[in-house]
Formats: C-alpha cells, sequence, structure tokens
C-alpha cells in the first residue's frame, strides 16, 4: 500500500502544479487536518480542518497574494503510512515584489488511500521577510 500512496501524492502535487484543485482534494479525507509550519504566515488557522478550510485558507491565498508561486519536490520518501516530501517553494509575494526560494518538507499522514493529516516544514523566517 505504502508504493501506492507515494504516487497518489505524486498525483497531488502535479495537479496542484497545473492548478487542477479538484483533482489535489480528491485525494484528501474529508476530515483532513492540516498545518502550516509554525509561524508561517498562513499558519494564524492552524489547524486547518476539512478541504474546504484549506481550500479558503491556504490555496486561495497563495492564488491571489504570489505571483509564480510554485511548489517543487524533488524527493520522496515512503515510510508505510505516511509519505515525506522534500522540494523548494519559489515565487514573487506581491505585496512587497520580494521573492522566496525556500526548502520545505511535507508529511503526509495516510489511511484508506486518502490524506488524513498534513504538516508542513519550511524556512518561515524567510517567508516572513519576503510577506514584510
Amino acid at each position: 500500500m505504502s508504493q501506492e500512496n507515494v504516487q497518489l501524492i505524486q498525483s497531488m502535487y502535479e495537479a496542484f502544479g497545473r492548478g487542477d484543485v479538484a483533482a489535489v482534494l480528491a485525494g484528501m479525507d474529508p476530515n483532513i487536518e492540516w498545518r502550516e509550519a509554525d509561524n508561517f504566515p498562513y499558519a494564524d488557522r492552524n489547524p486547518y480542518q476539512g478541504p474546504q478550510a484549506i481550500v479558503e485558507g491556504i490555496f486561495v491565498r497563495f492564488a491571489t497574494e504570489w505571483d509564480g508561486f510554485k511548489v517543487t519536490p524533488q524527493e520522496w520518501f515512503d515510510a508505510g503510512d505516511h509519505v515525506i516530501v522534500t522540494g523548494t517553494y519559489t515565487g514573487t509575494y506581491k505585496g512587497t515584489r520580494k521573492t522566496v526560494q525556500a526548502p520545505f518538507a511535507h508529511f503526509w499522514k495516510m489511511r484508506a488511500s486518502k490524506v488524513v493529516k498534513y504538516q508542513q516544514y519550511t524556512d518561515t523566517k524567510q517567508f516572513a521577510a519576503t510577506v514584510g
């Protein structure tokens, strides 16, 4: 099952990259718990409960507040009922015109082929300096 979990998470990143939010949400359990890194600009509503809260609190904000925001996964780690992904965020914050290029680690917990929990880790100091 764990390789299937990796494939599901890979497909969600691909869908996010092409702007297919419906496909991203299809991989989430209706009761998903989503946590942004402590001190991250969008951690203000942690924990996000359910896909709609994630769309409104995370996805819409990235789509409207950033130019060219991109999530580029680089490595995938199969950890049984967890999938760990490392990569890089890039983009320009519209309010300051400052750019970010920050590493990330995403921890995805799976159950019955759905994401039930997500935890982000990233360079929050760099994001704070970019957002202002």
